[in-house]
């Protein structure tokens, strides 16, 4: 019987139509995922008016999604390692989907965070489960930038919220933003039919069978591979507990820098993107030119994750991500100035360029550092600790909001995150084990 080295197959294979389908319903999954997220700062300027909430209140219902993200990260990240990538994806989907689409029926504070904060669990633990699946069938020389590809699919969900609130929301109210939702479960069959298993999960439960035929699409030069012994080793996990391998091998200074380059980060996306339409609305502009600053925002952050991705292939993610975060806290803090339109459009796509972007680029960099055993618990963890900064994102706006600070302080204090986590993710990934 042949062995088959998986890594070195997957490694060293040609982008084919196999890799074309994975991005395909990868990316649409994180579409609706975006679409989700973003979906709050679309509707709060209407919300607040509607239900006369303060900035505070309002600050603080945006957190309630972010807590079940950060949940559902720190949750469906490791049990995923241990069910496999496609059941844990397929709860995540139906959390997300069913829980914004009731959130339209929402009469109340209460009853809107609670479908959010579901919702949330979803939305949190099905993003390290499609860039941990993504990373597993890249070819290593492009592995980055098809990750990050993949991920510019929340900016186009984000876009898309922006879009169908501005076309739906004068007409039907804010309710029916929440109703389009629905969508990703009713394809759910669909997706789960041509999305594949992750191959150390099939090797791992002995169904060579389903690995063979996926191979067999990877790599149709070679023949068949049903009857071949396939080698897969899964990484050193050093502990029973998979949280506490993420600080073994030399990865102590590593995740601690992963873990603070993400709340950061996560700290001014989310910050953005639940405020910027409401301080736009603030600098004068009106709710639709508001809204279009954050679809400017997403715009940015799709060329971001795809210039970075590219760049990281050739560079090394570390240095590209250094230079974003020091682009992103001077791009923000320029915000706060009186600009032309055009710059002040410019400035907005660049920091959302680096910001969302440097978000994507986050995830493709911590699922290449970890070993497989432990990748998803890895991303998962990041993710999760990440989603606090998320959630003091809103309050942060909230609260500089409610002081009626002149409207460039708030944009000073987005900016400051940048450059803590500049000087976090250059400390990042130097010690430990960097491969499979």
């Amino acid at each position: 019987m042949s062995q088959i080295d998986v890594h070195k197959l997957i490694d060293e294979a040609k982008f084919s139509k196999f890799h074309w389908g994975l991005l395909f319903w990868c990316g649409l999954i994180i579409i609706f995922d975006g679409y989700d997220l973003v979906i709050y700062g679309v509707v709060l300027p209407k919300l607040m008016a509607e239900w006369q909430l303060s900035p505070m209140q309002a600050g603080t219902l945006g957190s309630y999604a972010l807590f079940g993200m950060m949940f559902g990260a720190m949750f469906f990240g490791p049990l995923s390692d241990k069910i496999g990538r496609k059941k844990t994806i397929a709860m995540c989907v139906t959390l997300f989907s069913l829980f914004t689409f009731i959130n339209g029926f929402a009469e109340n504070l209460t009853q809107f965070g609670i479908c959010r904060f579901i919702a949330g669990l979803g939305i949190g633990g099905v993003m390290p489960n499609v860039v941990a699946l993504m990373t597993e069938y890249s070819p290593k020389k492009i592995r980055s930038l098809l990750v990050t590809i993949m991920f510019s699919g929340y900016s186009v969900g984000g876009m898309l919220s922006a879009g169908v609130g501005i076309f739906l929301i004068p007409t039907y109210g804010w309710p029916s933003v929440f109703f389009v939702a629905i969508i990703p479960f009713l394809l759910l069959p669909i997706i789960l039919y041509y999305l594949p298993e992750s191959p150390g999960f099939l090797i791992k439960s002995n169904r060579n069978s389903d690995a063979g035929k996926i191979l067999k699409k990877i790599a149709p030069e070679r023949g068949t591979l049903l009857s071949s012994e396939y080698i897969y080793p899964l990484g050193k996990a050093s502990s029973s507990v998979p949280l506490v391998s993420l600080f073994k091998d030399g990865r102590v200074l590593s995740t601690l820098m992963f873990w603070t380059s993400f709340f950061m980060c996560l700290l001014m996306v989310y910050a953005l993107g639940s405020w910027l339409p409401k301080l736009m609305n603030k600098a004068g502009y009106e709710m639709g030119s508001s809204l279009m600053f954050l679809m400017v925002l997403n715009i940015g952050a799709i060329f971001g994750a795809v210039g970075g991705g590219w760049l990281a292939d050739k560079f090394h993610p570390r240095k590209v991500l250094t230079i974003f975060f020091i682009c992103a806290a001077a791009s923000i803090s320029l915000l706060g100035v009186k600009s032309p339109f055009i710059v002040l459009n410019l400035l907005v796509t660049i920091a959302g360029a680096t910001t969302i972007g440097s978000q994507i680029l986050l995830y493709a960099y911590v699922a290449q550092y970890y070993p497989l055993k432990i990748r998803s618990t890895g991303i998962g963890w990041a993710s999760g600790i990440g989603r606090v900064g998320a959630i003091l994102g809103p309050v942060l706006g909230g609260t500089l909001l409610s002081l009626s600070l002149p409207l460039e302080f708030n944009f000073y204090a987005f900016a400051i995150p940048g450059a803590i986590a500049c000087i976090a993710i250059s400390l990042a990934g130097r010690k430990g084990h960097d491969g499979k």
